[in-house]
């Protein structure tokens, strides 16, 4: 094919679906959007000789492809058919697109998929949001993985470019854990690889990606933005063989950078059946990640119409305000908002604030080292955000709504 065309509003409601376009390159970008707007409205179009009509079963051919390399990949020898013989393996599709990798994928590499849910597509999603970030959705299949005594948990998002994991025990592998275990699979297939992520990522998934001897690259959120930093390294000569979001958005350079959730566990489970042979579980590839003590993750209103110019006028306020606070300081390889490195006694962990692309918020992420330090940090924060009337902090702690009536 020349081009595609997918039809999807991802997990949001089907009143926001929209158009993405491809073509053999990959993904179009912004600039290819506005070139295909304006050649669909020049007054003058060329004749175009009425073509042919064929309809494929692509879901059928996609699966096919994933099915094929999952076999190649594992090469057992004594089940080169059914690799996955003998594991009982469970997908939460929350009534999106997913439903089709229980029965045209892992049914045919041999496993037992009994346990399964919400698998025929409903753009009501009447079960659950079909969203790895969503807490009800890791809780449905986490609790369908420990009732079903699965060896796996699979969820995917509606249009199946996302994913995330549980474990038999019912841990969720997913934002950094789902991270790291991808790394430690791409980093021993191709070592010293780059891994770039988006800004929000522990500073544990840091010292755990050096560990197994690659390089982590931070840059700014939104899946394009790290897939085209992937890219761009790659020109300049410098391997870069996963591009990933903690949202699950992962992209790998085997495979075109397409943010493809199908195939993030097409190679997880060639990994799961490998260790299997070795007596281990999946979950032993990150044994070794380091857990932040605390994390909170807050997203505060702007009530302005102007909020972009007001969002980015408060992140300059910040960054002046860092120079009178003992401990802190900015992170000086930083692509997005204002990251500030908090030393043990001021916070043992960092903060990164930063404005939405499309919505009037400023999101908050906070990460600590050591036990009842994010309060230690919002302490320190709220005198600077309270200046500013038009936001909307009624999300935080009751003793910093105390501060905020005084």
């Amino acid at each position: 094919c020349d081009g595609a065309v997918m039809i999807t509003a991802s997990h949001l409601p089907y009143y926001y679906n929209g158009l993405k376009f491809f073509t053999k390159e990959g993904g179009c970008e912004k600039e290819d959007i506005e070139d295909i707007i304006e050649c669909s409205n020049l007054a003058e179009k060329k004749c175009i000789t009425k073509g042919l009509v064929e309809t494929i079963y692509f879901i059928d051919v996609y699966s096919n492809i994933l099915v094929d390399k999952i076999q190649k990949n594992v090469n057992s020898k004594t089940n080169y058919e059914r690799p996955l013989e003998g594991t009982k393996i469970i997908v939460d599709a929350g009534n999106g697109a997913g439903g089709f990798f229980v029965y045209k994928v892992l049914e045919k590499l041999g496993a037992n998929v009994e346990g399964s849910q919400f698998t025929e597509p409903d753009g009501n999603f009447p079960n659950h949001i079909p969203n790895p970030e969503n807490e009800e959705a890791m809780n449905s299949i986490k609790e369908a993985v420990l009732k079903n005594k699965a060896d796996l948990g699979i969820i995917f998002d509606t249009d199946v470019d996302r994913a995330a994991i549980v474990s038999s025990d019912g841990k969720e592998i997913n934002k950094n854990a789902l991270i790291a275990l991808i790394s430690s699979i791409v980093l021993e297939e191709n070592p010293n690889s780059i891994i770039v992520t988006d800004s929000v990522t522990s500073t544990g998934l840091s010292e755990f990606i050096t560990s197994l001897g690659g390089i982590h690259h931070r840059f700014k959120r939104g899946y394009k933005n790290v897939i085209n930093e992937s890219k761009r390294l790659n020109k300049e000569g410098k391997l870069s063989c996963l591009a990933i979001e903690t949202s699950g958005h992962a992209a790998l350079k085997e495979n075109y950078f397409l943010d493809d959730g199908a195939y993030l566990i097409a190679k997880i489970l060639i990994k799961m059946a490998k260790l299997k042979d070795e007596g281990k579980e999946i979950s032993s590839l990150i044994e070794n990640l380091k857990y932040p003590k605390e994390s909170k993750d807050m997203r505060i209103n702007i009530k302005r119409e102007d909020f972009k110019s007001y969002g980015e006028m408060i992140i300059e306020g910040l960054k002046k305000y860092v120079d009178h606070v003992n401990g802190w300081n900015i992170e000086p390889k930083n692509y997005e908002g204002i990251k500030i490195n908090c030393d043990k006694e001021n916070g043992d962990g960092w903060l990164l604030l930063r404005l939405s692309l499309h919505e009037p918020v400023l999101p908050l992420n906070i990460e600590s080292d050591s036990e009842n330090s994010i309060n230690k940090i919002l302490e320190r924060l709220m005198p600077f955000l309270s200046k500013y009337e038009d936001l909307n902090l009624d999300n935080f702690s009751n003793i910093f709504e105390v501060q905020l009536k005084k």
